[in-house]
């Protein structure tokens, strides 16, 4: 039997201190929420960027 393929889901990392949407990623289903020091163009500084499902 065939196994069945995983479904990405598409994701928003949501900068923490302004709230704005700055990324969109797609990853596998499952596991941990993201954490992650992205850009905020905003700020114009690296801030901790919270993983947001869409």
């Amino acid at each position: 039997m065939a196994k069945g393929k995983k479904r990405l889901e598409i994701i928003h990392l949501v900068c923490q201190e302004t709230g704005d949407q700055n990324y969109t990623m797609r990853r596998k289903s499952g596991g941990e929420k993201l954490k992650l020091m992205k850009y905020s163009p905003r700020l114009r500084k690296h801030t901790l960027h919270n993983e947001k499902k869409k």
